[in-house]
Parts: C-alpha cells; sequence; structure tokens
C-alpha cells in the first residue's frame, strides 16, 4: 500500500456540479436556475419570513416581543421548597437561602430570588427557618417540631400619584372635607 493508492470510498465523494460551461454539459445557459425572477438572480434568495407579499408574522404581533414575564410582567417568582426537603439539615441549625443553594435543593440564581416554603412532608427535628412566604401548614409543621420561622422582608414600593387607588381616596378624602 502505498499513499499514491489512496482514493475515498466509491460514492462518498460526488463530482461537483459545473455550472455555466456550454450547452454540452447539460447545465449551460441559465445554469439550472430556471427563467428570469428573483431566485434566478445573483444574491435573489427569499427571506424564510417571507410570506407571499402578506404582512408577514413577525409584524403582525410586535407586541410579543418583551414579554418574557408571562401575562403579568411585574409577576413575583417564587422558589418553592417543602418542609420534607429541610429534613436534609441538622438540628437546630439556621436554614438560610444560600445554604439551601449550597445542600443542592436550588440554583444560585434561584437562591438570589424569592422562596416559599409549603408543607408537604414531615419534619421531626427543631430548625430555624429563613425564607420570603411560608404556608400555614408549613409553619404549624415547623414549629410543632420545635423550630422558628424568620421571614425575610421583600422591598415594598410605594404607590405611584398616578395609581387608580390613589385617585379614589383623593376623591373621597376631597368631597368629606367639601361636605
Amino acid at each position: 500500500m502505498k499513499l499514491s493508492d489512496l482514493r475515498p470510498t466509491p460514492g462518498s465523494h460526488k463530482t461537483e456540479k459545473r455550472l455555466g460551461r456550454g450547452h454540452g454539459s447539460g447545465r449551460g445557459k441559465t445554469a439550472g436556475r430556471g427563467t428570469k425572477g428573483q431566485k434566478a438572480r445573483t444574491g435573489g434568495k427569499v427571506h424564510r419570513a417571507f410570506n407571499g407579499g402578506q404582512t408577514r408574522l413577525s409584524k403582525r404581533l410586535p407586541f410579543v416581543r418583551g414579554l418574557g414575564n408571562g401575562t403579568a410582567p411585574f409577576r413575583k417568582d417564587y422558589t418553592i421548597i417543602n418542609v420534607l426537603d429541610l429534613g436534609l439539615f441538622e438540628a437546630g441549625s439556621e436554614v438560610k437561602p444560600e445554604d439551601l443553594v449550597n445542600g443542592g435543593l436550588m440554583t444560585p440564581a434561584e437562591g438570589k430570588g424569592l422562596i416559599k416554603v409549603l408543607g408537604n412532608g414531615e419534619l421531626d427535628h427543631a430548625l430555624t427557618v429563613h425564607a420570603h412566604k411560608v404556608s400555614e401548614s408549613a409553619r404549624a409543621k415547623i414549629e410543632a417540631a420545635g423550630g422558628s420561622i424568620t421571614i425575610i422582608p421583600t422591598r415594598v414600593y410605594e404607590k405611584t400619584k398616578r395609581r387608580k387607588e390613589d385617585k379614589t381616596t383623593e376623591k373621597t378624602t376631597a368631597e368629606t372635607q367639601q361636605g
């Protein structure tokens, strides 16, 4: 066997179509592109979203672009932790968001967000749990085991002047002052 004997396996290498090389080649003149029209020209590609002259879908639905948070753009998403998951921690320890991340119950991104503890499962030892929200059943189970709950405060923004609730209260106060 010599280097000059090497050939690609039969059928693996197709010969290139030689377009526009005269009548005898079978692909002369229009080079297999048909006659005239956009697709016969150089660079004449039809955009994949082109809808036959009708306004394309991406232009008909421009409002879909920025809604990444469902129908409520300012919805608060809570990461759910069950009482059953808290059984992984030692008795008497404090369970904070960082500990939940280190324990593999949440991703680091979820650890920076809001956390809610739900009452699925049982707990047999005392823990101090730090969370943003706790359900009534979870609170009862944690306190029954001798533990306690610390609510992490969330930032609450003042209502703006343009809010409807404020306008109704302003009207009622103005009416009482006049009357």
